[in-house]
């Protein structure tokens, strides 16, 4: 038997916690370069009244463990708009998260979208991505948008940091991810070479 970790936080706990060696095969994220024409790019963002590069955007599962609540917090003391995609309507939790802060200006929250073009869109066109999860794993959301080049703030622990080879922004409260968007961010080519160099399909496939 093989035993898989897809990340090397996994990785390294399985052998600190079991004494077992894990393959590291993480996931492949370059499914989602669709390539929209610039025409339907621009009708995507006309329809959300949305400018290149003026807003930043999150797309998970609206859980406590993706720490959606700090997300949503810093944005509503922040002068910069956000775009966040998720299952509002899935628990308490969300309900109530939806409730407080669709109330703001610069936050657009909408329900989860699966239409890959709309999708695209959206990561081409931010100004960064905001990945709140602090779960174990390489997370599916994170890598598929390190292909789009824009730089990345991401929740402060061991996957996310192993994921981005330390070149993303980290952030563990609502204060440090204002914080970090009072400041222009840049190393988003930089994400994208990690991304193209370790999480294309073909790659994980052979692994």
């Amino acid at each position: 038997d093989t035993i898989i970790a897809d990340n090397k936080g996994i990785q390294d706990y399985v052998a600190e916690e079991y004494g077992k060696k894990a393959e590291l095969v993480t996931y492949g994220g370059d499914h989602v370069m669709t390539g929209v024409d610039e025409k339907l790019q621009n009708e995507i963002l006309a329809k959300y009244s949305l400018e290149k590069e003026q807003y930043s955007i999150s797309v998970c599962r609206i859980e406590p463990e993706n720490n959606c609540h700090i997300t949503l917090e810093a944005f509503s003391k922040s002068k910069e708009r956000l775009v966040f995609i998720g299952n509002w309507n899935r628990s308490e939790y969300s309900r109530a998260l939806k409730e407080k802060y669709s109330k703001f200006g610069n936050i657009t929250i909408l329900d989860s979208i699966y239409d890959l073009d709309v999708l695209y869109t959206f990561r081409k066109h931010a100004k960064y991505y905001i990945h709140g999860h602090s779960a174990g794993g390489t997370n599916p959301s994170l890598v598929e948008a390190m292909f789009f080049a824009r730089p990345i703030m991401a929740y402060d622990v061991v996957y996310n940091k192993e994921t981005t080879f330390h070149k993303a922004n980290y952030f563990k409260n609502a204060e440090e991810l204002g914080q970090l968007l009072q400041k222009e961010q840049s190393g988003g080519e930089e994400i994208r070479r990690i991304a193209l160099e370790n999480y294309t399909w073909q790659k994980i496939a052979k692994e």
